[in-house]
Parts: C-alpha cells; structure tokens; sequence
C-alpha cells in the first residue's frame, strides 16, 4: 500500500523513492507489523496504590490545537498554531511523565500513562520536524519508514522507542485491542487522537468511544460496489483482531450501527484494505487507498 500523497511524490527525489520503497515493504501486511513483545521490565505494577498522575497539561493542549468536531469526522491537529510557550509546556508535560516511574502505580493508572504519552511524543515529533505532510517523512535515519524505532523518551533510564510504548508494554500487558483505538500516529487513517486525555476513570469509556466511532467510519470499514474495504490497522494486525477474517469482522460487528452490520451480515468475499498517511492537519482531505 502507497499513499496517494507519495504516488504524488515519486519523482521528486532519490529519497521520495527509498521512502515509498520501505513504506512497501514494511506495511503491506499483517506479518509486517511489530509482533507484541513484552518488555519485562515494566510488568510490574502496585495494585493498591491510589495515586493518579495529572495529565492537565496535556490536556490543555488538546484544548487548544485539536478540533474534535471536524465534520469529516476526523480529528485535526493546529500544528503550525502551536506557539513557543505552548511547545514548552507540552515538553515540560513530557519531561514531568519521563521523571515517574510508571511501576509504581496500579495497572489503570499505568494504562493511562502510557497512552498519554505516546500521542503526546507523537505530537512532539511532528511539531520538531514541521514542515512535513507525513509523520512518515520523519525519523533519524534515512534508511527508515517513520520515526517510530527512534528513541523518543527515557523512563527510568530506560530508552523507548514509540515501538517499544505500544509493541512492548501496552499490547502484550494489557492483550486490548481497543490500544489501536487510542494510539495515534498523527495520520488522516488513524484512529481519531483523543480530544480528552486518559485518565484511570475514562480510559474505559474513551476507549468504547474511539472502536465505535472508528468502526463506523469510513476509515475503519467501508463498502464500495459491494466490496469490502478495512483500515490497515486491521490487517497489520490482524492477530490483535483474532487472526482471521471472520474474527475481524466478529470485532466490527460488536460496534456497528445498524446500517453497517446489514452490510457485514451480508458480505462474504475477500477484504481490501487502504491506509491514508497523511498529516491530521487542517484542510487536509481524506484520501482511502486500496491496496
């Protein structure tokens, strides 16, 4: 699968055609994507600790540059608005999360934490390499689909990539495949960036919300000409989603509206997928490819 923005690009330069060619390889199927692989280090977890962490700065701003209401539905992000004073409370909110240690809360509060923080480095990554149309423009290697190997935090004294946040702790400790749903890659296909941040007493709501809303929206399932058509995600991930096709849809049957499970209950051919990389900036325009 290749965006439409880098069919666009293609002749561009030498490096416009390595990006595509390590996009091709690196995201045309489930057995691409990283396998959930815990990293034992951060198993651990105080169950009757009742302290919380306070994500209001975070939240802040996401009060300020994320417009949650977009008609196409799909979340967008101001990143050209965001002044200098803003840019250093989201880094002091990111230097005041790497200064805890995690392992020392219970598992709700853990889970929130690292949600968190994973969109709030992903925001960052973006606003440090602006301007870019793509997250997948930006990274420390030339030779790589993204930025997401790149270490982006340390915790504990332990270097973490984004990989690591979601591959290594969120997906293998707590086995939720609604993670996909909150984890945003700064991308028009992904998964909506929450316009609320998580807390240990909305991260199961939040999280109900985010697989409905993905679920019915074109971006997560659509039919064209009778033709089913899934985000990626679904297909990277398929083992997430019960490893086969029928489980997958089992998964979106759960959240469907009316309309689309008619249309699930329907189906019984092959599955397409697409993805659309571009930056949830606003004025961009949805593009599904197919692959």
């Amino acid at each position: 699968m290749i965006p439409m923005l880098y069919r666009k690009k293609l002749v561009k330069s030498l490096a416009g055609v390595l990006t595509l060619l390590l996009g091709l390889f690196s995201f045309t199927g489930s057995q691409a994507a990283p396998r959930a692989e815990i990293i034992k280090f951060w198993l651990p977890s105080i169950a009757q600790n009742e302290q919380t962490i306070n994500h209001g700065a975070w939240q802040a701003i996401l009060d300020v540059y994320l417009a949650d209401n977009h008609a196409s539905g799909v979340n967008r992000f101001n990143y050209l608005a965001v002044t200098k004073v803003d840019k250093e409370k989201l880094s002091g909110y990111l230097t005041e999360m790497q200064d805890l240690d995690p392992r020392d809360y219970s598992r709700v509060v853990q889970k929130a934490y690292w949600i968190n923080l994973y969109n709030a480095l992903t925001v960052k990554l973006v606003l440090d390499n602006l301007p870019v149309d793509s997250i997948t423009e930006v990274g420390q290697s030339f030779f790589k689909f993204g930025p997401w190997d790149d270490v982006v935090a340390t915790v504990v004294g332990q270097e973490l990539s984004l990989n690591n946040i979601e591959h290594g702790i969120l997906r293998p400790i707590w086995r939720d495949n609604r993670i996909h749903y909150a984890v945003n890659c700064a991308s028009m296909s992904c998964p909506n960036l929450s316009g609320v941040a998580f807390t240990e007493n909305n991260t199961e709501l939040l999280l109900e919300q985010a697989a409905t809303e993905y679920v019915n929206h074109v971006r997560g399932v659509s039919f064209v000409n009778g033709d089913m058509r899934v985000s990626s995600i679904y297909i990277w991930y398929l083992a997430d989603f019960g490893g086969e096709n029928t489980s997958l849809v089992d998964h979106l049957k759960k959240y469907a509206d009316a309309d689309l499970m008619k249309k699930l209950q329907r189906h019984k051919g092959d599955i397409e997928h697409g993805y659309d990389w571009q930056l949830n900036k606003p004025g961009q325009q949805l593009s599904l490819i197919a692959e």
